[in-house]
């Protein structure tokens, strides 16, 4: 500590403020980073359940049942959605995900209040999201009994009983929502941090040029650099759903073939988020913090850990930019549900878009930093 002297430690404080300075990945991420994260998540992480999409399906068509509709459509806790005009058609808009929660009011529901009889109404609920599937069922209970304090009701018998039904989860339990969502995860997250350091390490090695001095095309490097990782990927995934089946009893209930597929692309999406982070990185260093300043948003936004309908609107359009989370619509609606890619249309077409998109920036950066 005697040799301890003040302006050499100011000289170096001042070199390496001179060196963030030139280095503006890391400007960016210091400075700006946190704001964007704030603002973000401030808006995103909301455990509270709004907005649910409710589909109904109304063989009453009165008076009465539209009372107990207009009670529903009004509480601000569900969404009017889609009007039904047969409980198969219900059930499949859950199938699609196109709603969370179906109300069926049977033919005699008017006729039974009014001779002063029980009228049972049905309510279907998605039961692959255990949150919001609790959540719907304590709404619905509550609206109804509501509902039947208005009634001018005689008897403890009459009035409306709801009769929750829910589907492809009767249990709502947690791992059947949160086991297929972290196969998404630990595909996305591993390809990405892995590719991303690859070409860095060329760089930083030197061999980027070696490699750049050879006849080979930037389309034959990049493939050549991916083939390795689309290994990787490959054994991750397998061995993740293996391990969902032994340890969680977690099965695949669609078609793993339909799955297998899906998953491949959404990894080659995965392969070129990547290499794109790897492309505008100058060092490991910051590949790390590019990768990290992505995965953290696509694990809070995409509906993993909190849903996407209580969420602003707009953050729901930045969600949708991710393709992590139209892949974890696509995994839980063929582990859980069981349903086909012809259910989940919308979410595979919005996945593809958003991979093209990435693989088109992806090799025209590359090109670009090769030229």
């Amino acid at each position: 500590m005697s040799n301890f002297r003040f302006y050499r430690m100011l000289t170096i404080t001042k070199k390496e403020f001179i060196h963030i300075k030139r280095d503006k990945p890391s400007m960016i991420i210091s400075f700006f980073l946190p704001i964007m994260m704030l603002m973000i998540f401030g808006f995103a992480v909301n455990t509270d359940v709004t907005d649910v999409e409710l589909g109904i399906y109304d063989s009453s068509a009165t008076y009465e049942s539209k009372m107990l509709i207009d009670a529903f459509i009004h509480a601000d806790y569900f969404l009017d959605t889609m009007r039904l005009t047969s409980i198969g058609q219900l059930e499949k808009a859950i199938e699609k995900g196109d709603i969370k929660v179906g109300l069926i009011l049977p033919e005699d529901f008017a006729s039974s209040i009014l001779r002063g009889e029980q009228a049972k109404i049905q309510i279907l609920v998605d039961g692959s999201d255990p949150t919001i599937a609790r959540t719907a069922m304590q709404y619905a209970l509550l609206i109804t009994n509501h509902y039947n304090l208005n009634l001018y009701t005689s008897t403890i018998e009459s009035g409306v009983k709801a009769s929750p039904m829910v589907l492809y989860n009767p249990t709502l339990e947690s791992a059947k929502f949160n086991v297929p969502g972290v196969v998404g995860l630990i595909l996305q997250n591993i390809t990405i941090i892995l590719t991303a350091l690859a070409m860095v390490r060329e760089k930083e090695l030197g061999t980027i040029e070696q490699l750049i001095m050879t006849p080979v095309t930037s389309f034959e490097l990049i493939i050549g650099k991916l083939i390795p990782y689309i290994f990787i990927g490959i054994y991750d995934f397998i061995i993740v759903l293996i391990l969902s089946r032994l340890v969680f009893g977690i099965s695949v209930s669609g078609s793993f073939l339909e799955l297998s597929l899906l998953g491949f692309i959404f990894l080659i999406g995965a392969l070129s988020m990547g290499m794109l982070v790897s492309t505008i990185s100058k060092n490991q260093g910051q590949a790390i913090q590019a990768t990290l300043a992505f995965l953290l948003p696509s694990v809070l936004l995409s509906g993993f850990m909190f849903p996407r309908q209580s969420m602003p609107l707009f953050i729901q359009y930045i969600s949708a930019t991710f393709p992590i989370t139209h892949f974890l619509i696509i995994l839980r609606g063929i582990i859980v549900k069981g349903v086909s890619i012809s259910y989940l249309w919308s979410a595979t077409v919005a996945m593809l878009c958003i991979i093209f998109v990435l693989i088109g920036i992806t090799t025209a950066t590359f090109n670009k930093r090769l030229d």
